[in-house]
């Protein structure tokens, strides 16, 4: 079901989203004001009590690509000693991480801006690069490394033409995971960019590509987009997207990301593919969006699900909506009867809506 909103949000929303344009800085605050679902502790963010890794020694100037880049391929917890104030930090080369590093988790204090200034992906961890250490025949089901991103900014990302010879590495702006699994908590995602058409790959800022049996990534407290220029745009799911992986969204923000491809998937003859899913785009079989607490507003789908566009190919997958707001989402092709910004095909009796406003 849908209830009727009131417009109770709408001067929240815009004072929460014109911070935005201090996207360099630590000034504001990640994820939906109003969201208030209790995370589950598997969700929320790691300790850094003790870290394997300090990045810089107090000054701006010993906080460089290389000892970033070098300390996410060795693994561990990774902070920043950077000086008091916030800093950006503009990436020479994309930081990969190693299969055999079981763990890896970045932690910005909520200070750290990293960048991809347009020209590079930010971060990849893929199980099945045997570049980066093949650890398992069945890599892309493993169940590590785990990669935990949290109190930071990620910004101007761009995966496009980086498929480090693989096929199947396409999308993720600012992070690709393959394999393993992903947590992102009280982060921003900014002006992240990946392949504009093509059907079947996406994510502007994230894109996930199956993971452990069962597990989900886990995206708690954090932005995607914000004020007009500040989307996230990609072929498909402009903030991001998954496949044959399941998303578990809490108390997040998503506005103005784009899905910029046209044709569908599969592409419409004469068209190149893609254009679904604004905000996120999912395709697999059994797999599930969870969102909860989350405001998602003015993103846009050249095709279907403005907001979401979820396809669960042998309808077992589900989709949960709760205590969520989802507004001013268009698309321009296709969605759901009843539910607006919304394109789902999954187990019968879904998406389960709780407690939500679902409106144009």
């Amino acid at each position: 079901m849908t209830r009727q909103p009131t417009r109770r949000f709408a001067q929240a929303s815009r004072w929460a989203f014109s911070v935005f344009a201090l996207a360099a800085t630590a000034s504001w605050a990640a994820g939906n004001p109003d969201g208030h679902c209790t995370v589950p502790v598997e969700a929320r963010a790691d300790s850094i009590a003790n870290p394997a890794h300090v990045i810089g020694n107090g000054t701006p100037a010993s906080c460089t690509s290389a000892a970033f880049v070098a300390a996410v391929a060795q693994g561990g917890v990774i902070t920043f000693n950077c000086g008091p104030d916030p800093l950006t930090i503009v990436l020479k080369q994309t930081a990969k991480l190693f299969n055999d590093k079981p763990n890896v988790v970045i932690d910005g204090g909520n200070k750290i801006t990293l960048s991809g200034y347009g020209s590079r992906r930010i971060l990849y961890m893929n199980t099945c690069d045997e570049a980066q250490h093949w650890t398992s025949e069945h890599c892309d089901t493993q169940d590590y490394p785990r990669l935990t991103v949290q109190n930071i900014t990620l910004m101007r990302g761009n995966s496009t033409g980086q498929s480090y010879g693989l096929s199947e590495v396409y999308g993720g702006g600012a992070i690709f995971v393959r394999g393993g699994r992903l947590k992102v908590v009280n982060s921003r995602f900014v002006k992240n960019v990946c392949e504009s058409t093509g059907p079947d790959l996406g994510g502007g800022a994230i894109r996930a590509f199956g993971g452990a049996p069962g597990a989900s990534v886990y995206i708690t407290k954090s932005s995607f987009g914000g004020g007009a220029g500040y989307g996230n745009t990609c072929s498909n799911g402009g903030a991001i997207s998954g496949l044959a992986t399941n998303f578990a969204v809490y108390n997040s923000l998503f506005k103005n990301n784009t899905a910029v491809g046209w044709g569908a998937n599969p592409a419409r003859g004469g068209t190149p593919g893609g254009g679904s899913g604004g905000a996120i785009y999912q395709d697999g079989n059994t797999i599930s969006l969870k969102s909860c607490g989350n405001q998602v507003e003015s993103n846009h789908a050249n095709e279907g699900g403005g907001a979401f566009f979820f396809v669960s190919n042998n309808l077992t997958g589900t989709m949960s909506i709760t205590d969520s707001v989802l507004r001013g989402n268009p698309n321009d092709q296709f969605e759901t009867d009843g539910l607006p910004g919304i394109f789902v095909l999954a187990k019968p009796g879904q998406p389960v809506i709780t407690n939500s406003i679902i409106e144009r």
